[in-house]
């Protein structure tokens, strides 16, 4: 690192389904730009799987997110959350709004405080993943969706999520986001809109972002697994985002 580059420190957190394992190659690109970066997995999923209960919550992934930044020791984040991670990252932002720098909304599902994560969702759509859990696991867990369904069209990486992706805890969904402040705590964010393709389930949201002052707004040309088909630019744009302009 040269100049005016300095390095950053990122915490990277998954979606549904997904894990910490999800970012590697985003991590990967970070790390040999010499910036500091964390993606750690949520309480019930992917190598936490064994964890999986009816008691996790969404309080439980905001915990899990802020016990690994005040066990490291970390500052100045640039905290990003992927679609459902999206609503850990606003939880955390409540919680310790001095240790972050700038909030990034990777095609983030969004709740207002108080409200669920299945009442941000189409109500068929909500009805159908309840039906689910219930068919599947007693009501304990949504099953994998296929991988296609994050837009992921590589057959090599449709295979890797295949591998990967494991059910997703259903109490998450029908718990409140539970916040002392407003959505973002008014710290800097940024929606980030993956459109190529769109993930349907996210269209009120993005609807309802657009509408709000203080939210900034960026697009990557990508499906909704932006971490695993457009690393680079992936990368490039937190980067970018977390840089100051001058």
């Amino acid at each position: 690192m040269t100049g005016r580059e300095r390095s950053l420190t990122f915490v990277l957190v998954h979606g549904a389904w997904h894990g910490g394992w999800c970012w590697r190659r985003v991590a990967d690109r970070l790390a040999a730009q010499g910036h500091r970066v964390f993606a750690p997995t949520c309480t019930g999923l992917g190598e936490r799987a064994h964890l999986l209960s009816r008691a996790i919550t969404l309080d439980t992934f905001v915990q899990d997110i802020a016990g690994v930044i005040a066990a490291e020791e970390l500052a100045e984040i640039i905290l990003v959350g992927h679609s459902f991670g999206g609503l850990a990252v606003s939880g955390v932002a409540d919680a310790m709004p001095e240790r972050i720098r700038h909030l990034v909304y990777l095609d983030s599902l969004l709740v207002e405080p108080g409200r669920a994560p299945f009442d941000a969702l189409p109500p068929e759509v909500a009805a159908a993943r309840r039906q689910a859990a219930a068919e599947t696991s007693g009501g304990v867990s949504l099953p994998v969706p296929p991988p296609e369904s994050f837009g992921v069209i590589d057959a090599a990486d449709a295979a890797w999520l295949g591998r990967r992706l494991t059910p997703h805890p259903l109490g998450t969904y029908e718990s409140p986001l539970r916040l002392k402040g407003p959505l973002g705590n008014g710290l800097p964010r940024t929606y980030v809109d993956c459109t190529n393709p769109s993930y349907p389930p996210l269209d009120g949201v993005k609807d309802w972002v657009r509408r709000q002052p203080g939210w900034d707004w960026a697009a990557l040309a990508t499906g909704h697994d932006a971490m695993v088909s457009t690393p680079d630019a992936l990368a490039r744009l937190l980067v970018e985002l977390a840089t100051p302009r001058p």
